[in-house]
C-alpha cells in the first residue's frame, strides 16, 4: 500500500501525485488492481442470489473504479512521455490486459447474470447498458464451444503484443527516418528561426518527422530536391531501411492473426466484425460510403491540379510538391499560413477560442490552476465551472512534442465522470506542436487550429458527460460515433464572432483584417480535392487489410505492391496523393483502437455536417450562426451529456428531429 498509484489521490479532483510515480510502480500496481478486479467478479458470478441491477450491474461498475484509477494514468505516461522503460513495461503489460479482459468477456456465468436481470422499471441508461454488455458478450465470443474461447484468448494476447511493438515502432520510425542535410540552402524557403532549431551540433541540420505523410516543411521548402527527398524519407518509414523501426513482417502477422480471429467468431473478415460494434453495422455500407465521396475527391483532384499547373509553370509537380504550390494558390484565393500566423497565438486559440465559444454555448467558465501537478512544467490545468459555478471537472493540455511522445493529437479521460462513483472528469487533451523559446508565443498554422477546436470537441465530450455508470461515461461511445463532437467543434473556429475573439495580432492586438477574416470561409472547401482523397486512401487501405482471410494476407515483403493494386481497384489510386498514412507507420489500424475503424472519421462526419446546418438554421437566433446558450443546451442535454447512456442515432435525432442526409457530408467539403 506504498505504491502511489494503489493509493486513492487526495489532490484537487483526484489528479494522481505524479511526482511520487515511478515506472517501476507500474506493473505491480496494474496487476495488484486486476487481482483486486478478479476477486470482485469472482463474488459477483457466484452470487447465490438473483441477478439484479444493483448486485450485477452496478456491482460490476464498482468493481473497475481501481482499476482504472492505476490503469489512466500508466496508459497517460505510456502515450505522453514514452520512451525505453515504459515502452517496456507498457510491452509486458499488454498481453496481461488482454487476457484479463477476457476473463470477464468470456466467463458464462456472468453473461447469464446479465441475461436474467429484471429491467421492469429501469432507467433509460440502465437498460440500454445491460442490452449492449450483452451484445459485447457475444461479439468477444461468449457463445464459443472453450476450445475455440482459449484460441480466442491466444489470439487476443498475441495481437496485444504486435499492436504495442508496431506502436512504438512506429513512432521510433518518425525519428529514425528524420531527413538530415548538410547546407542551410538545402533549407531556402525556411525562416531563419525555424532552421536554428533544427541545427545539430554537426552543423548539419535534421528534419523530424510527424506521424502523418506530407510533412509541414513541404509547403515552404523551395527546392524540389529537398521536398523529394522529405517526403521520400516520410513515406518510407518501416519498410526496412531501418532494422529497429521496420514494421513489415508485424503488419503482416497482425492482419493474420486479426483474419483468423475473424474465422472464429464466424464473420466473414475483421471489418465485420468491428462494423458490428458501431452505427454502420456492416461493411459494405462503409465500403459504399468511402467509395462514393473517393470518386467525388479523385475528380477534383484532376482539377485542382490545373490551378496548381498556373503557379508551377514549366516545373514539374510530383507528389512532394503539391502541397507548397497549392500553398500559392491558397493566398490567392482563401488564406495562406504566413499571412494568418501572427494572428494565431495559442495562449488565444485557447483562452478566446476553444474557451470562449464553450462559454457561449455552455455557459461553463475556466479557471487557470497552476496550483494542480503536472506530469511536465509546460502542461497547464484549468478548473471549469458550470453557469450557476459549480465545478464540473478539470482540463489539462500536454500541447508540446518531445522525444519518446506518440505523435498525433489525441484526448484521454485520466479520471471518468459517474454519479455512482460521485467523481468529476479529468481530461487531457495531447497535441505535438513545436514548443516556443522561452518567453514567446507559439504562432499556429490554420490547420493546427483546427486541431485544437477538433481535440477539444472531443474534451467536451467528456467534460459534460453527465451519467450515472463509470462505464458510460464521455467517449465510451461507438468508435463511428466518438469523432462526431470533435469533428463538430471545429466549425467555431470560423465563427466571425469566435474568430474576432482569438485572432488577434501577436504584437499589436490589432483584430484579424475584415479581408482575411472573410477569405476563410473559402477555406474550408479549399483543397478538399486532395485531403478528402489523401483521408479516403488511408480509410479504403483500412478496410482492404481487414477484409482478407487468412489466405490472402499478403508477405511482408508485398506491402507496397498490395497497396498499391487495393487502392486501385477501389477507385482512389492517385499518383500525386499519397495515403495520408500508408501501411508502415499507420498507428491508427495497426497500432490499435482504429482498427478497421479508421473510416470512423467520415461516418461521423456525415452526422456532424448534418448538425452544423441545424445550427445555422433552427439553431441559430438572429442570425448568429447558431452560437448561442439554447442551441448549446440543446447539444448539450441531448447528445454531449448522454455518453453510451442511449443509442447514438437516438441522440442525433433529438437534436436533428430525422435521420442523417449523406449529402450534406458532400456538401460541408464542396464535393
Amino acid at each position: 500500500m506504498t505504491n502511489p498509484l494503489l493509493i486513492p489521490s487526495k489532490l484537487p479532483y483526484r489528479v494522481p501525485n505524479w511526482g511520487q510515480i515511478k515506472p517501476s510502480h507500474i506493473l505491480p500496481a496494474a496487476r495488484e488492481a486486476m487481482k483486486r478486479q478478479k476477486e470482485a467478479w469472482e463474488q459477483i458470478a457466484s452470487n447465490p442470489e438473483p441477478a439484479t441491477v444493483e448486485n450485477t450491474l452496478v456491482a460490476v461498475d464498482e468493481a473497475g473504479d481501481e482499476f482504472s484509477r492505476v490503469l489512466m494514468p500508466a496508459y497517460t505516461l505510456f502515450s505522453s512521455i514514452g520512451g525505453d522503460e515504459l515502452d517496456a513495461i507498457q510491452a509486458e503489460l499488454g498481453p496481461e490486459m488482454s487476457a484479463h479482459g477476457n476473463l470477464f468477456w468470456l466467463d458464462r456465468r456472468m453473461y447469464d447474470r446479465y441475461n436474467s436481470i429484471d429491467l421492469e422499471g429501469a432507467d433509460e441508461e440502465t437498460s440500454y447498458v445491460v442490452s449492449e454488455t450483452l451484445k459485447k458478450f457475444r461479439q468477444n465470443g461468449i457463445d464459443l464451444p472453450a476450445e475455440k474461447q482459449e484460441k480466442l484468448k491466444e489470439l487476443d494476447a498475441a495481437l496485444s503484443s504486435l499492436e504495442i511493438s508496431f506502436s512504438q515502432r512506429a513512432t521510433r520510425a518518425m525519428s529514425d527516418n528524420a531527413l538530415v542535410v548538410s547546407s542551410r540552402e538545402e533549407l531556402d524557403g525556411m525562416t531563419d528561426e525555424q532552421v536554428a532549431s533544427l541545427k545539430q551540433c554537426d552543423g548539419t541540420y535534421r528534419l523530424p518527422l510527424l506521424n502523418f505523410t506530407n510533412q509541414p516543411q513541404l509547403v515552404d521548402l523551395v527546392s524540389p530536391k529537398t521536398r523529394k527527398a522529405l517526403l521520400d524519407a516520410s513515406i518510407s518509414r518501416g519498410l526496412g531501411g531501418v532494422e529497429t523501426s521496420d514494421t513489415r513482417q508485424i503488419v503482416h502477422d497482425i492482419a493474420t492473426l486479426r483474419a483468423q480471429r475473424a474465422e472464429l467468431l464466424g464473420a466473414p473478415h475483421h471489418a465485420q466484425v468491428v462494423a458490428q460494434r458501431g452505427m454502420a453495422q456492416d461493411s459494405q455500407a462503409i465500403i459504399d460510403l468511402l467509395s462514393t465521396v473517393g470518386a467525388r475527391a479523385t475528380a477534383a483532384v484532376d482539377r485542382e491540379l490545373e490551378e496548381l499547373k498556373s503557379v508551377a509553370g514549366d516545373n514539374e509537380i510530383t507528389a512532394a510538391d503539391w502541397t507548397h504550390y497549392q500553398e500559392q494558390i491558397r493566398g490567392q484565393v482563401a488564406v495562406d499560413d504566413a499571412a494568418l500566423a501572427p494572428y494565431l497565438a495559442l495562449t488565444n486559440v485557447v483562452e478566446k477560442g476553444i474557451f470562449f465559444a464553450a462559454t457561449e454555448l455552455y455557459g461553463i467558465t475556466f479557471n487557470l490552476r497552476p496550483d494542480i501537478p503536472t506530469y511536465v512544467d509546460p502542461m497547464k490545468s484549468w478548473e471549469v465551472l458550470d453557469e450557476d459555478g459549480t465545478p464540473i471537472g478539470l482540463f489539462q493540455a500536454d500541447f508540446f512534442a518531445r522525444p519518446g511522445k506518440s505523435g498525433g493529437a489525441w484526448m484521454n479521460s485520466l479520471v471518468h465522470q459517474s454519479r455512482r462513483a460521485g467523481t468529476l472528469p479529468v481530461i487531457q487533451n495531447n497535441c505535438n506542436f513545436d514548443e516556443p523559446a522561452p518567453g514567446t508565443e507559439l504562432l499556429l498554422t490554420w490547420d493546427q487550429v483546427e486541431t485544437v477546436f477538433h481535440e477539444f470537441g472531443h474534451a467536451l465530450h467528456g467534460l459534460l458527460s453527465d451519467t450515472y455508470y463509470t462505464s458510460t461515461s464521455g467517449t465510451a461511445v461507438p468508435r463511428d460515433f466518438v469523432e462526431m463532437p470533435s469533428q463538430l467543434n471545429e466549425m467555431w473556429a470560423y465563427h466571425p464572432r469566435v474568430l474576432a475573439n482569438y485572432a488577434t495580432h501577436v504584437e499589436t492586438s490589432e483584430a484579424l483584417p475584415a479581408e482575411l477574416a472573410s477569405r476563410l470561409s473559402a477555406s474550408k472547401t479549399f483543397g478538399q480535392g486532395f485531403a478528402t482523397t489523401e483521408f479516403v486512401a488511408s480509410a479504403l487501405l483500412d478496410q482492404a487489410w481487414h477484409r482478407l482471410t487468412t489466405d490472402d494476407v499478403p508477405p511482408a515483403s508485398q506491402i507496397e505492391e498490395f497497396e498499391e493494386t487495393a487502392l486501385k481497384r477501389l477507385g482512389v489510386f492517385h499518383s500525386l496523393v499519397p495515403p495520408r498514412y500508408r501501411t508502415a507507420y499507420f498507428k491508427h489500424t495497426f497500432g490499435g483502437g482504429y482498427d478497421a475503424g479508421y473510416y470512423s472519421y467520415m461516418w461521423a462526419e456525415v452526422l456532424v455536417a448534418d448538425v452544423e446546418q441545424w445550427f445555422m438554421t433552427e439553431g441559430a437566433k438572429d442570425g448568429d450562426g447558431g452560437l448561442n446558450r439554447e442551441a448549446g443546451t440543446i447539444l448539450r442535454r441531448e447528445l454531449l451529456s448522454r455518453g453510451s447512456s442511449r443509442d447514438p442515432m437516438e441522440s442525433f435525432k433529438a437534436v436533428r428531429g430525422r435521420e442523417p442526409r449523406a449529402e450534406a457530408l458532400l456538401e460541408r467539403r464542396g464535393l
